[in-house]
């Protein structure tokens, strides 16, 4: 079994267990098409995408992944108040032991009410869902499984540099999401928790003591021309309420034939460690296609920038800019 679309009654009720107590599905009553958000700049977000693919597929304890991750940091002090890096050792299926870094940008050190978002910018080791059997074993660049999530946050990075706002922002980038049992291997590991090794330290280790925030937004797969999401059911077990106000504000921005109002697939990401050990109300938003796949180049060689679409990247940055901008009003 892969870690997507494990749609069960179990996995469902499993899932729930750990939902914050006080949490709701009441959908908020502001219309969101009034909240004032900067300027959301695809080509800059594109920019940021582009530039981690050059780096090469960033792989456990690649050169790729050395450079590019030095690269995110940097470019993220120059942009938050405070960037912590947060190394860690796991291990792969195969028990192998790699080294990741967690990256954490955080705005507005002084708010007590605090929102994160996050994502994963490692990239694939195997091809393994590629067409070509030969390719099963060859690295992906992972233009949109990875890069994409992360350089609409870095664009709301830049946004954000120097701005007060009323509540603090945390953008949490986590290594090693992406590294499970690949299709074509043997694994006795049952509960997928081969994947997902970043989040998984970051949610039991806070990079703060006691850190906690009112929701909590991920983003996997998210730069296609032909984005399309539903409400995950995970997500809605966990935190109904923090995805039916984001549904609503892609509605209200005109998006809802791309937010769709319709519970579909149950997926095994991030979002479930941080919810699990954090206890972060945390929804996730991830490409799932109406023929309940991905997109065509899921785990394949050619998950490159050619995927990507300024326009995705865009829609996506504004649903993420108004959720936390509506605050402010």
């Amino acid at each position: 079994m892969n870690r997507f679309l494990i749609v069960t009654l179990i996995s469902v009720l499993m899932f729930s267990c750990g939902k914050k107590s006080g949490e709701s599905s009441d959908i908020s009553s502001v219309n969101y098409a009034d909240v004032k958000i900067p300027d959301f700049s695809a080509d800059s977000a594109y920019y940021y995408v582009k530039r981690q693919c050059d780096f090469g597929p960033r792989t456990p304890m690649s050169k790729a992944s050395k450079e590019c991750g030095d690269w995110l940091i940097d470019f993220l002090k120059d942009k938050a108040d405070t960037v912590y890096v947060q190394e860690f050792t796991s291990k792969l299926w195969n028990g192998e032991q790699v080294k990741g870094r967690n990256i954490i940008a955080s705005f507005n050190l002084e708010a007590t009410e605090r929102v994160l978002f996050s994502s994963h910018w490692d990239s694939r080791l195997w091809a393994d869902h590629d067409k070509d059997s030969s390719l099963h074993k060859q690295a992906i660049i992972g233009a949109n499984d990875g890069a994409s999530g992360v350089g609409i946050l870095m664009e709301i990075a830049r946004l954000l540099k120097g701005k007060t706002t009323k509540q603090g922002l945390d953008i949490v980038l986590f290594d090693l999401e992406d590294q499970g049992t690949p299709e074509w291997a043997e694994s006795d590991i049952e509960d997928q928790t081969d994947w997902c090794l970043g989040s998984q330290h970051w949610a039991s280790n806070l990079h703060v003591p006691y850190y906690t925030a009112k929701y909590g937004i991920l983003l996997d797969m998210v730069g296609t021309s032909d984005i399309r999401f539903t409400k995950e059911y995970a997500s809605m077990a966990f935190a109904p309420t923090v995805m039916n106000n984001v549904w609503k504000i892609a509605k209200d921005l005109g998006y809802s034939n791309i937010f769709v109002d319709v519970q579909e697939g149950s997926v095994m990401d991030d979002h479930i460690f941080i919810n699990r050990y954090a206890k972060i109300p945390t929804i996730d938003i991830v490409q799932n296609s109406a023929n309940g796949s991905f997109f065509p180049h899921w785990h394949t060689t050619l998950d490159n920038i050619d995927c990507i679409s300024k326009e995705s990247l865009k829609i996506v940055g504004r649903v993420l800019l108004t959720s936390f901008f509506t605050a402010e009003e």
